[in-house]
């Protein structure tokens, strides 16, 4: 065959095609090998997505630094023991072995002194029962005529299950994350009583109702306060994903559900939409829709994605700087705040702003924006680097705001300590049957996470609750 120039020209086009195929080819693999190299120390990816075996990462890379302290309590730590919590119910005494059945086992045992005493404490389960009778006094001395008593408020059935049955099982479902079934199973072989699995999910459901007016005003409370922590996580209803979305501070918890994960299922939640105040997130598109506040982002996860470009890409020269800017920038801040300052110095301010511009500058020289191709649409791909540069830029405002704010944390761990138990409940006991039956459990731990942190226990909470105390968490 003769070698034309149209023949040539055609090979011309044909190896370009096969290099852009090769290029193509090569992105996909190393996209492919950075997700497989992606766990929790360098993605969002949470800890559980690690498995049982913790990823191999280099120490130097870790988000906590060591603090040089050896491991156990520290000087000036009051420190707990075990003790005794009360007087003994009952004692025993303990003889030599040669006494046991010694003639005059009682006669010593008058005479002997004490040498030590040892308390063993334990627990002791029964069903305690209580009869309530309706009586009826007739021809009243005083008052004449028939006088008849009534029965209590929360007396309302021929049998029914007391306050502290109620709480332990309320308790065992939400906060402790066992499902109906175990829940039946343990506490019905415990107290030796037929415990429904159907009972059980009217108690959880009666709780709920109870808590309803509380929920609402917790949704009242955090719409005013002047700064909140947001995250979303997913979880498992009826067979079909849903997203449970949570507003939060340091004195409360509220988590809604819902079917969408942007701002539709924030909006439905019924605080952002009237939220003015600071805004701590991480960076999830949906909560830049909110221009009425003020956005914080998350630095701890900004530093999981250093991590990773640091990991994946070595010859980027500006991710592990950067990681050591934001980590210098929260240094300063905790210097500050532990001198009782309320602002980092003017010197600090201009050194930290100058090295944020240099590395974004640094980083768009080592990552030049991709040209537009001939033949596609649209614009071109940029990739997870660009993207982070891109919003280290844009966002440069939010990302450095915990620093020219001192109130504003570094982190969102807030939110995400907060949320974590929604986790816990889809793994141990699996999907919720019903968004009803989701939307019940998440009203009592919004209810639980508020009183924790005002320092009342989970179980002392419930009983308030099924009491009518449902205010206990704003007295």
């Amino acid at each position: 065959m003769p070698v034309t120039e149209e023949f040539v020209k055609m090979l011309m086009e044909e190896i370009v095609q096969l290099n852009q195929t090769i290029e193509s080819l090569n992105q996909t693999i190393r996209e492919l090998q950075e997700k497989l190299n992606q766990n929790s120390k360098n993605s969002s990816r949470p800890p559980s997505s690690d498995g049982l075996k913790k990823p191999l990462v280099n120490k130097d890379r870790s988000l906590r630094r060591p603090s040089g302290r050896k491991p156990g309590g520290q000087n000036g730590h009051e420190g707990r023991y075990f003790s005794a919590l009360s007087k003994p119910d009952h004692t025993e005494h303990h003889m030599h072995s040669d006494c046991t059945c010694c003639p005059y086992h009682d006669a010593c045992l008058e005479k002997a002194c004490t040498r030590e005493v040892r308390h063993e404490v334990d627990a002791v389960l029964k069903t305690d029962v209580t009869a309530h009778k309706l009586m009826m006094v007739k021809d009243c001395p005083l008052h004449g005529g028939t006088k008849a008593g009534s029965f209590p408020e929360n007396i309302k059935a021929a049998v029914q299950y007391g306050r502290n049955l109620q709480a332990l099982v309320v308790a065992f479902n939400t906060v402790g994350a066992v499902s109906i079934h175990r829940t039946h199973e343990i506490l019905s072989s415990v107290f030796q009583i037929s415990l429904a699995t159907g009972t059980i999910k009217n108690m959880v459901g009666r709780c709920a109702q109870i808590l309803n007016g509380t929920y609402e005003e917790i949704r009242r409370q955090m719409s005013r306060r002047d700064l909140i922590h947001c995250d979303e996580t997913g979880t498992r209803v009826d067979g079909k994903t849903c997203w449970v979305h949570n507003a939060s501070d340091s004195g409360f918890t509220f988590l809604s559900i819902s079917r969408k994960r942007g701002q539709a299922g924030m909006n439905e939640a019924g605080i952002l939409p009237v939220y003015h105040g600071t805004l701590v997130h991480d960076c999830w598109n949906s909560y830049w829709k909110y221009e009425d506040v003020r956005h914080a982002v998350c630095c701890a996860h900004l530093l999981r994605e250093l991590n990773g470009v640091e990991q994946n890409h070595p010859e980027q020269t500006w991710a592990p700087e950067f990681k050591k800017l934001l980590l210098s920038m929260k240094k300063a801040k905790e210097k500050a705040l532990a001198k009782g300052k309320a602002e980092i110095s003017r010197y600090y301010h201009q050194k930290f702003d100058k090295q944020y511009d240099a590395l974004l500058k640094t980083a768009y020289a080592e990552n030049p924006l991709p040209e537009p191709g001939n033949k596609k649409r649209g614009r071109p791909k940029k990739g997870r680097i660009l993207n982070l540069i891109g919003r280290l830029d844009k966002y440069k405002a939010s990302v450095c705001l915990f620093i020219n704010d001192l109130t504003v944390p570094f982190d969102n761990n807030q939110a995400e300590r907060d949320i974590r138990m929604v986790k816990v409940k889809t793994k141990v006991s699996g999907c919720f049957r019903s968004m009803e039956g989701a939307q019940e459990y998440l009203i009592i731990m919004s209810y639980i996470g508020t009183a924790r942190k005002h320092g009342i226990n989970p179980y002392e909470a419930i009983q308030s609750a099924l009491s009518g105390r449902t205010g206990i968490i704003f007295e």
